[in-house]
């Protein structure tokens, strides 16, 4: 059995976030791109069996003006895979793309593999950018990869503020309080009804006819507000990476998996039982092992989170790499918490 007791004293607080830190500028947005190519290059690791990867490779050699059957096609140093990138907002020409690379075959590892110029589309069906480059792959999957600045925006989206006499702001969360509050701050601030609410996450706000639109925009989003909005979890699963606030709390739940089972409740204890309470939980670990000031106990098979208030995901992080799980175990039980609703805050996923 594993047993994991945390004891710490957390104080809430209301801060200030920015009001471009919760809202989008509606207009303003990314656009995804995607297309197909062929990765060359791979040490055997490529796909073995399969027809579309023979096609591909066969008409790239017909566009060269070198024709050959598909039955002596049997290199396994090829890949067949799909190519996706995200466009940000007011890209230009020669502006350079991360993309990712996922295998579409039968390939083991596409790392190292050389991703042949590939065409990036848009949802118009225009060409939007160029791909090519040599592919880093995940560690935890080695049929997904990178390429940092692996594509170059050849067109673009046709959009301009020049001309805007009017900005409407969308709230990342609906919330009646909030705009309501971002609205007031926003007339307060201009000194004048410039910003109208027309829903509970809509704001549209007109400009001063002495300031121009970019700077506008930037006394618009640079208003500070004390609110209590869902804070966010940042995960991305290709690097093993948790981002998350000290303060991002998590609810009582209890989560069994294969090799564990997590337990996180308030405790019962009043602080003067707690000392005592942590000499009967298990084996001492050592000095190592602890969660800020306070030593962890651990036994093999349950984990408890006890705590006098809501424990952190912080917290939570730093519990289970104590009992020496791996960081994609920790990911995945991380959101699995976030599906049950236990975690408050928003859990964004990166892949």
């Amino acid at each position: 059995m594993r047993n994991i007791l945390i004891i710490f004293f957390m104080t809430l607080s209301v801060y200030g976030q920015l009001l471009k830190d919760i809202s989008n500028i509606v207009g303003i947005r990314e656009n995804q791109l995607i297309g197909y190519g062929l990765v060359v290059g791979l040490p055997g690791t490529g796909d073995k069996g399969s027809d579309l990867t023979k096609i591909t490779l066969q008409n790239l050699l017909r566009n060269s003006h070198i024709k050959i059957s598909s039955d002596d096609l049997k290199s396994q140093n090829l890949a067949t895979v799909m190519v996706t990138a995200t466009l940000p907002p007011f890209a230009r020409q020669g502006d350079k793309l991360k993309v990712k690379i996922s295998s579409i075959g039968d390939a083991k590892s596409i790392d190292g593999g050389q991703l042949l110029l590939t065409q990036l589309k848009a949802v118009d069906g225009k060409v939007y950018a160029l791909a090519q480059g040599s592919i880093l792959a995940s560690d935890i999957a080695k049929t997904t990869g990178f390429i940092y600045e692996g594509a170059i925006v050849e067109n673009e989206i046709p959009y301009t503020l020049k001309d805007e006499k009017f900005i409407t702001l969308s709230l990342l969360k609906q919330d009646a309080k909030t705009t309501a509050l971002a609205e007031e701050k926003i007339n307060k601030k201009f000194g004048k009804k410039i910003a109208v609410a027309y829903d509970t996450r809509t704001i549209e706000v007109a400009k001063p006819d002495n300031m121009s639109i970019i700077r506008f925009i930037s006394e618009i989003q640079n208003i500070q507000l004390d609110t209590q909005m869902k804070k966010k979890v940042i995960i991305d699963v290709n690097k093993g990476v948790i981002i998350a606030g000290s303060d991002t709390t998590i609810n009582p739940v209890t989560v069994t998996r294969k090799n564990f089972t997590l337990r996180i409740k308030k405790s019962s204890l009043d602080t003067a039982s707690w000392d005592d309470a942590t000499k009967n939980l298990g084996v001492d670990i050592g000095d190592d092992a602890k969660i800020g000031d306070q030593a962890v106990q651990v036994n093999l098979d349950n984990a408890l989170l006890n705590t006098k208030e809501l424990p952190t995901v912080s917290d939570l992080m730093r519990a289970m790499k104590v009992m020496k799980l791996e960081i994609k175990e920790i990911i995945d039980t991380i959101q699995m918490l976030n599906s049950m609703g236990a975690i408050n805050a928003d859990v964004e996923v990166v892949k």
